[in-house]
């Protein structure tokens, strides 16, 4: 009951943020900034890059593990709220073939914000000569015209990245 009432006069905040949480703490860059055509010029969505400070990578919204790559390189996930978002653990990094990588979710999994989704070994991927800076993107940007992405700071995991 009191739920309802909170949503009638706009008590419930949190509720109506659309916010994507850092997966992983690091610096957040702009994609700009990110060493590979597909993320800088935005090919596949707008979003922020991470470069990480952590190999533990969480889920940065709560909702449902739509695919999870072989490669463990990359998932992605359908929110709670309609946005579709790919974290992409570094560049080029489908090429190490799960290697260094272990996924602790599955396709079809439902996760909740903060839910452990990759454990990463980045000295290994560094040392394998791989850039670790991990793009998350928001795949249905056009859906969000007013989204507004954070970088150019210090991010602790599960602080917001991005607004939609």
């Amino acid at each position: 009951m009191f739920g309802s009432l909170k949503k009638l006069f706009g008590g419930d905040k949190e509720e109506s943020k659309r916010e994507i949480l850092a997966p992983v703490s690091g610096e957040a860059i702009p994609m700009s900034q990110v060493a590979d055509p597909a993320f800088s010029q935005e090919i596949l969505g707008k979003g922020v890059a991470i470069v990480p400070a952590s190999g533990t990578i969480v889920a940065p919204a709560s909702g449902e593990v739509t695919v999870m790559f072989e490669t463990k390189h990359a998932v992605s996930i359908r929110t709670d709220f309609g946005a579709e978002l790919i974290i992409h653990i570094g560049l080029d990094t489908v090429n190490l073939k799960g290697r260094h990588f272990r996924a602790c979710v599955a396709q079809g999994d439902r996760v909740k914000a903060g839910d452990v989704l990759v454990e990463v070994d980045m000295e290994q991927v560094k040392a394998a000569g791989y850039d670790v800076t991990t793009p998350v993107i928001i795949c249905n940007t056009p859906d969000y015209p007013n989204m507004v992405c954070r970088s150019g700071m210090e991010v602790k995991a599960l602080d917001p990245i991005i607004e939609l």
